[in-house]
């Protein structure tokens, strides 16, 4: 018989269930899932792409351990997010950008758009984006400057001597050139690698191995990048430029940054809904504004623009779609809506 009378009554304070996961275990994920893209970059660009993702992830790191000791603040440089960062951003520049003008777009991404709006989660934009764009709008030509399939890229960054920089798939898909795209480059090129472009962008096989292994991991959930690659791949093969629907739409999410923005910049924790609905409408949204800058603007490429105007957006996005809570009748959330 149980002594109730010697039994022990515990009260403690909410959360009850921990768990393991720590913000260090999963950027050691998202940095694992890297991996297979970055060994794909080495050995399609030489050792270049090592060497400017190595410095990225160095620019990132003594940029926020500097901000944080200068404002007196924890070190935080131990949680991973930076060298993230670093890596996401040497992914989406060209394996000739110089290593000086990396280091520039490390410093806007984690001091102007991490650590100034208070450090990890609570920036409203992805980092590495930001400093994409930072670097695109400052050095236009030598971040829309791509080598040629196959070609290696200069120690120090630069075009190596006596090679051109060469047009991207995407070129050739705004215009609707579907012969000169398959001169450069098959259906099967663009899912291995074989074509130029950002270093860390060009081989969707390995970006989905990255991203496959993320879901497996539960260190994003499925909504998002399933429902960003589905709504580019409806539209363009409802209304291709040029050729078959089908293989429009194809070379459409094979090309450019699709799959590294769909798995490992549009779910970013801290700039994207927190819902499962909220997720599948950020998610159709950055498709969408892909598409239409594809189409309709002047720039070939849409994923990073997309994804930092649905960023904007996630806030609207989580009101909107937060769970009713239990008890709450539904005249209680109409009146919590208005406000």
């Amino acid at each position: 018989m149980t002594d109730y009378k010697n039994l022990k009554l515990i009260a403690t304070s909410n959360p009850h269930i921990r768990g393991s996961e720590t913000t260090r275990t999963i950027m050691l994920d998202v940095i694992i899932a890297m991996c297979p893209a970055l060994i794909w970059a080495i050995i399609y660009f030489g050792v270049e792409a090592l060497l400017l993702t190595a410095v990225s992830v160095i620019g990132c790191v003594v940029f926020e351990g500097l901000y944080r000791k200068l404002m007196h603040k924890p070190q935080s440089v131990g949680d991973l997010s930076a060298v993230v960062t670093g890596m996401l951003l040497a992914f989406v520049c060209p394996a000739t950008t110089p290593l000086w003008m990396i280091l520039i777009g490390d410093f806007f991404a984690i001091v102007v758009v991490k650590q100034l709006f208070g450090g990890i989660g609570k920036n409203f934009l992805n980092p590495a984006l930001a400093g994409r764009a930072a670097l695109l709008a400052s050095y236009a030509g030598t971040m829309t400057s791509w080598l040629p399939a196959g070609t290696k890229a200069a120690i120090g960054g630069g075009m190596p001597v006596d090679v051109v920089s060469a047009a991207t798939p995407l070129a050739y898909l705004k215009t609707g050139n579907m012969d000169g795209l398959k001169e450069i480059a098959s259906v099967g090129d663009m899912f291995l690698g074989k074509i130029g472009g950002s270093m860390g962008e060009i081989s969707a096989l390995m970006l989905l191995i990255g991203g496959v292994y993320l879901l497996w991991r539960k260190v994003i959930n499925w909504q998002t990048p399933v429902a960003y690659i589905a709504t580019v791949a409806v539209l363009t093969l409802l209304f291709p430029k040029a050729g078959s629907g089908v293989e429009y739409m194809l070379y459409s999410i094979f090309g450019g940054g699709l799959f590294l923005g769909a798995f490992f910049m549009a779910t970013d924790y801290a700039t994207s809904p927190v819902t499962a609905k909220g997720q599948l409408i950020y998610g159709i949204g950055c498709g969408l504004f892909t598409v239409f800058i594809r189409y309709f603007g002047s720039y070939n490429e849409g994923v990073c623009y997309s994804i930092m105007v649905m960023n904007c957006c996630t806030a609207l996005i989580d009101k909107y779609t937060k769970p009713v809570r239990f008890g709450v009748v539904k005249s209680d959330k109409k009146e919590a809506a208005a406000k």
